[in-house]
């Protein structure tokens, strides 16, 4: 069974940096897409961010375009995602996902999910 656990959340300031990983439990897993999806009080899940199995192709949220920066390290069959220039507005739970998706923002076409970190940037 295909396990996913984040890592690296807390607690921030503005303006400050942080580093999730997301790693895979079955090293057969790594040739899939693996995406970041996030979760803020009262809000929906948004995409944040997805890498190809090949890490050539990224994509990213507007929101976050210039600031985070997703990557994978297949060897390890871990993901990460480099959060730069944090804002209040990046608070939520962030949520690592794999997959073979379609639609890569959708996040009803990843089929793996973690049980997500608390990222939380005070002003």
């Amino acid at each position: 069974q295909v396990q996913l656990v984040e890592s690296g959340g807390g607690l921030v300031q503005a303006g400050g940096s942080l580093r999730l990983s997301c790693a895979a439990s079955v090293r057969t897993f790594s040739r899939s897409a693996m995406g970041w999806f996030r979760q803020a009080p009262g809000k929906e899940r948004e995409f944040v961010a997805a890498i190809v199995w090949s890490g050539r192709i990224t994509y990213y949220a507007d929101s976050v375009k210039g600031r985070f920066t997703i990557s994978r390290d297949t060897a390890k069959n871990t993901g990460y995602l480099q959060m730069n220039i944090l804002k209040p507005e990046d608070t939520a739970v962030y949520y690592c996902t794999a997959g073979n998706p379609e639609v890569v923002t959708s996040d009803r076409f990843w089929e793996y999910w973690g049980q997500g970190t608390q990222v939380t940037v005070s002003s």
